[in-house]
């Protein structure tokens, strides 16, 4: 090789170096250290030595943000703005989320695991209590707390929840969601009173169903994570299964179709799930509490229950992005939301 040659290489890796040190965000020491290898050994080994710096200080975020407040007030639509999908079912009426449900945002230098958790209440029986150890739950786990409020409900609402979030020291953020419905006093006003409640939170007005201040929350939440490995891998975007989903968007179904009681009174149990490359075959099974309430489910000649299996399957289609085959049936599982053996079987156990 001429000598002529060996200079046109040895000059490509020298600029390959310089170019690896402007990416790495190096100090100046560290430059210097690297740059005397260029004078003591090859190009080669020292743009070896910078590759090598990069990966392994490049820095990375990851940490637990979990979102919690009373019913209603729009927790499910937030999670599922930040988190860019549709993880959390989301309807108007309340105690819509059972269960505790996690969304991940993935970037090359940042995991954020979203945690969206039952509305905040009294319980009256089982099942409530074991939504409520949900809501607890994602208090003790955190690395930035996001307590939803609304502009209508009042602040001082189930306040032995709200002294247990005042008393955390990890990073709460109070958001004050649905702004579009009110006005600039009252929501001067809300300001005023949750600051005085919630001293040490930042107040952010949004509103989460018209995507108003929730890039502004996103860099924020950004900027609060800890240094850390990601917890789960980088393609996941869930911490719930297939067949979770299923359950959900039937349930989803029942609440938009039935009034009162009934679908509260509702679990969904997804017996079988058979997926291959065209479609997918699934049987559930909708239990209710009461012989009435399973009449009611099915109704006259089975209209009520066809109509929502149809939504519900056309909603799967577009979640799985495959044909669907739908089966439903109705069961009569009597006192199911106060049978601890039974919450344990349908998957409500905060531990």
């Amino acid at each position: 090789m001429s000598v002529q040659r060996t200079f046109i290489l040895d000059l490509t890796s020298f600029f390959l170096v310089l170019a690896l040190l402007r990416r790495a965000g190096l100090l100046m020491t560290e430059k210097i250290s690297i740059f005397a290898d260029l004078i003591n050994t090859d190009y080669r080994t020292a743009a070896r030595r910078g590759v090598h710096h990069v990966k392994t200080t490049r820095m990375h975020k990851a940490g637990f943000v979990n979102i919690v407040g009373n019913p209603n007030v729009g927790k499910s639509t937030l999670m599922n703005q930040l988190v860019g999908e549709r993880i959390s079912i989301a309807t108007f009426k309340a105690q819509t989320t059972r269960h505790r449900i996690m969304g991940i945002v993935n970037t090359d230098d940042m995991q954020i695991v979203f945690s969206d958790t039952p509305g905040v209440l009294k319980p009256n029986y089982k099942l409530q209590e074991s939504m409520l150890a949900f809501s607890e739950s994602a208090l003790k786990d955190a690395d930035v707390l996001l307590y939803v409020t609304d502009v209508v409900e009042n602040p001082e609402k189930n306040m032995d929840f709200l002294e247990k979030v005042r008393n955390m020291t990890i990073p709460v953020l109070l958001l004050i969601n649905k702004i579009d419905q009110s006005d600039q006093k009252t929501l001067g006003d809300l300001v005023e009173k949750w600051h005085g409640l919630l001293p040490d939170a930042e107040i952010l007005p949004i509103s989460a169903k018209n995507k108003f201040g929730t890039d502004i929350l996103l860099k924020r939440i950004k900027e609060l994570l800890p240094d850390s490995p990601p917890y789960f891998d980088k393609e996941q975007l869930t911490d719930k299964p297939a067949r979770f989903f299923v359950s959900e968007i039937i349930r989803e179904k029942i609440l938009l179709y039935y009034d009162k009681e009934i679908p509260y009174s509702v679990e969904v149990s997804v017996e079988s799930f058979k997926e291959d490359d065209h479609h997918i075959h699934i049987n559930a099974v909708i239990y209710v509490e009461r012989d009435s309430q399973k009449g009611i489910i099915i109704g006259h000649q089975g209209v009520a229950l066809k109509r929502v299996s149809t939504e519900a399957r056309k909603a799967l289609e577009k979640f799985f992005g495959k044909p669907i085959y739908l089966e439903t049936f109705v069961k009569v599982d009597k006192d199911w939301r106060s049978s601890k053996r039974e919450l344990d079987n349908f998957g409500y156990n905060p531990e």
